[in-house]
């Protein structure tokens, strides 16, 4: 009982860290939590049709955000709604990947790191709601942009227990410096809701506890645009 106690404490303390930074990072309204460096980018998209019907996408973004409270209150719904269709990095697989190869699903993109700390923390909350909302309409794309290959994020998933994300990568960091070019991205954790057609209805910069109700709520409400 006693091994019991602890673990649900460690659980409860890890909860509250998030819900407070995540807190803070509404608070702070896009405020940095972590700073990367920025390399040169090969996603650059030019204006195509998918962009321009995504821009129309803005009476979905208002009623998104109306979806965003309590611990995913941070989540603001998008100004103008952009494509992210084009935004590549590699599989679990090392082979490439494109976010339109995910058309037809609702997605919960985060960018991390290992060496981020508010990204560490909130990745077992990521993990919990790929493992409730997961499925043939939904699912969490978390990519890590640590340099180098990809045995110290998969040795830290392995760490904290994971089973429900698969490990998808950018360490050329390209995926975040483009999103810092659409004014999306300021630091790490980084989240964009992107819908069905690879639109990106809302964004937040900061983490956020992903695995209680507010979270569920937030997505059974995106899945439904």
């Amino acid at each position: 009982m006693a091994g019991s106690d602890e673990t649900g404490k460690t659980q409860r303390s890890s909860s509250r860290r998030i819900i407070s930074l995540a807190a803070l990072a509404g608070i702070l309204a896009g405020a940095v939590a972590v700073y990367v460096m920025e390399r040169p980018s090969g996603n650059i998209a030019t204006a195509t049709n998918t962009g321009d019907q995504c821009a129309l996408k803005t009476a979905n973004a208002k009623t998104i955000d109306k979806s965003a409270t309590g611990a995913v209150a941070a989540m603001r719904g998008a100004d103008t709604p952009q494509s992210m269709t084009s935004l590549s990095f590699t599989g679990p697989d090392g082979k490439p990947v494109r976010l339109e190869d995910f058309k037809g699903k609702t997605l919960l993109v985060n960018l991390w790191a290992t060496w981020c700390l508010p990204c560490r923390d909130e990745m077992p909350a990521l993990d919990a709601l790929q493992a409730k909302k997961g499925g043939d309409d939904f699912k969490v794309v978390t990519i890590n942009i640590d340099t180098g290959d990809e045995t110290k994020p998969r040795t830290f998933l392995n760490e904290i227990g994971v089973k429900s994300l698969e490990l998808y990568r950018d360490p050329s960091m390209v995926v975040f410096n483009d999103l810092k070019r659409k004014n999306l991205a300021f630091g790490l954790p980084v989240t964009m809701l992107v819908d069905k057609e690879g639109c990106q209805i809302a964004a937040m910069n900061g983490p956020a506890e992903w695995s209680g109700e507010d979270a569920a709520r937030f997505i059974d409400a995106a899945k439904a645009l």
